[in-house]
């Protein structure tokens, strides 16, 4: 007797593999679209490829159709998510598919989208063409984490990061340098794969960071930066501040004088101003909520010890990267320790078991 697994031959398998490192190389940079993938074969030859545009648009099925050189008849479509049927900024894919006569599409995961879920299968089966889904199931359905919390809470997916040494601190005045050449491509990978780099204010003004992507041939993926400055205490000699327009950084603040203010616009900084509670801190749910309402779906955090532990301690992050170096770090200056690490252990689990080792320096993920 045949199982459910048994409709997917290893070739089926194969050319899903594909479209799935399709999207994963866009993952990040379709903005508040998802990043799908997609591979045409036909008569057991890939005749297109296709995915999703920067910034979203067009799909990646009419990118793999409007790509191909070949008659569609009779070939048969791989998707990493199911098409979409609904009329947006662009046609629906159904459309564009069944034009096309391609007579076979298989898809891995439903589209979370009431305007999409499973309309998508009726659409085209009523118009003669095959369709199979459920093709690499478990892990399309892991890839597409960020984009169902997007979908389902209306806030962007948030991943946090933090660099200790061995004796736990973040911070040495006499040896600012904690991790390796290694790790600090890691830490770029992940500007890449997010739209959106938050920190404070102080982190800013101690370490002037450029918070951009410097991995060669990618700096123009580099995140949107956002700041948290109650009062607009940046110094506004900084880089961020000097390289700042209205489309790439944003500082949330809530008190200062009209003359900071119009400093800070003069700059071409999107302002806006956020509650804080009685100690001062900003209310996290609603910055989230101001950054979706932005088109932000996949926020970095790089946060210090006080922002880090916020966080940590109210479950904001849904994965955390903690980054440790075999060195110890000074203490005979000026020195800072991160004191989160029993609330990190706590609130979140290392699920995945993921222990990257990048030369000597250590980097281990952990999830809610």
């Amino acid at each position: 007797m045949s199982t459910k697994k048994d409709k997917f031959s290893l070739k089926d398998k194969f050319y899903m593999e594909i479209a799935l490192k399709l999207a994963n190389s866009r993952q990040g940079l379709t903005g508040s679209n998802p990043s799908v993938g997609c591979v045409i074969v036909k008569n057991d030859k890939i005749i297109s490829i296709g995915q999703t545009s920067i910034n979203g648009r067009p799909h990646a099925e009419f990118n793999a159709i409007n790509n191909c050189l070949d008659n569609l008849k009779g070939s048969k479509m791989y998707v990493t998510l199911e098409p979409c049927c609904h009329h947006g900024l662009t046609p629906p894919c159904t459309n564009i598919i069944i034009k096309s006569k391609i007579s076979e599409v298989i898809y891995s995961v439903a589209d979370i989208d009431k305007r999409v879920r499973n309309k998508s299968l009726k659409i085209l089966k009523l118009n003669n063409i095959k369709v199979k889904k459920g093709l690499l199931q478990d892990k399309i359905n892991n890839f597409y984490s960020n984009y169902f919390f997007n979908r389902k809470h209306k806030l962007p997916y948030v991943t946090g990061k933090i660099a200790i040494s061995k004796n736990n601190l973040i911070y040495s005045k006499s040896n600012k340098k904690i991790t390796n050449k290694h790790s600090d491509k890691f830490t770029h990978l992940l500007r890449y794969k997010n739209d959106a780099l938050l920190v404070s204010y102080k982190t800013l003004n101690k370490d002037n960071s450029k918070l951009n992507c410097r991995i060669k041939g990618f700096s123009n993926y580099s995140p949107k930066r956002i700041v948290l400055d109650n009062k607009l205490q940046t110094k506004i000699n900084s880089y961020v501040i000097k390289t700042a327009d209205r489309d790439n950084t944003i500082i949330f603040y809530n008190k200062a004088d009209k003359s900071k203010v119009l400093d800070f616009r003069k700059k071409k900084i999107q302002l806006i101003k956020s509650k804080v509670n009685k100690q001062g801190k900003f209310d996290f749910k609603t910055i989230l909520r101001r950054l979706y309402s932005n088109n932000c779906r996949n926020l970095l955090i790089e946060g210090g010890n006080n922002l880090t532990n916020y966080l940590l301690r109210n479950r904001i992050f849904n994965k955390f990267y903690l980054y440790k170096s075999p060195k110890n770090l000074s203490k005979e200056t000026e020195y800072l320790k991160f004191n989160g690490l029993d609330v990190l252990k706590k609130n979140y689990k290392n699920k995945f078991n993921l222990n990257l080792s990048l030369g000597k320096d250590k980097i281990t993920l952990y999830k809610k």
